[in-house]
């Protein structure tokens, strides 16, 4: 496990690392970095859906339904990353902090279920477990405590609660973001989307959930529900 959570914090940190360059650095840079993910994400997602859906079932309409929907899916989360993004200082610290979240949440959740373990959540990914789903919620609140705690005198109790609130939703969207791709994945006997990640696996394994939580803040944020 050691080596295994280490190559995994190692990735997500340099991951993270980069993912800010790019975020901070000019929003060209930030878009051109975005398409050339996601197309390396299409390719996986195309890859992964080939065994099931052409190979095993010779439907060659279902597998280009599959590829047609995630495609659409991720130019959404293209279209929103962009518009969440925004332009100004306060809308990129926003999308930061909703970044570490998404990423606290994936690393709870990796070290409660092989710390823990225990029941498992569901049929349909076996290493999934309560235990690891716990932690992923527990862990996505770090980075909006972490953030309060250095600006503790103007947050009141309410401001708190909706921001937990926000970590809360955005770890639930993201662990069914993972299940989702884990559907997908087992119905086509794989164990990972691909092979350039070390600890994680595919691009598409390490945004899962990410490619879930984006669209789903910025609906929430047009909405003006947080």
């Amino acid at each position: 496990m050691a080596t295994e959570l280490e190559k995994r914090i190692i990735t997500s940190i340099i991951l993270f690392l980069i993912a800010i360059f790019c975020i901070l650095i000019h929003k060209f840079v930030f878009v051109l970095i975005l398409i050339v993910t996601l197309f390396v994400s299409f390719s996986e997602w195309k890859n992964i859906n080939f065994n099931y859906f052409k190979k095993k079932q010779h439907n060659n309409w279902k597998y280009f339904f599959v590829q047609f929907i995630g495609l659409v899916y991720l130019l959404i989360f293209l279209g929103t990353s962009i518009a969440l993004r925004g332009n100004n200082s306060e809308s990129i610290a926003f999308f930061i902090i909703v970044l570490c979240i998404c990423i606290s949440s994936d690393i709870g959740g990796y070290v409660f279920g092989k710390l823990i373990g225990g029941k498992k959540l569901t049929k349909i990914s076996p290493n999934k477990t309560i235990s690891g789903s716990l932690g992923s919620f527990i862990f996505s609140i770090l980075p909006v405590l972490l953030f309060n705690l250095q600006n503790y005198t103007g947050v009141s109790f309410e401001v708190l609660s909706i921001n937990i609130a926000l970590c809360l939703i955005v770890s639930l969207v993201c662990q069914l973001g993972d299940l989702l791709i884990s559907y997908f994945k087992r119905l086509n006997k794989v164990k990972d989307t691909g092979t350039i990640l070390p600890g994680h696996g595919g691009l598409l394994d390490r945004i899962d959930g990410l490619i879930f939580a984006i669209p789903t803040v910025y609906i929430l944020k047009i909405t003006q529900i947080f």
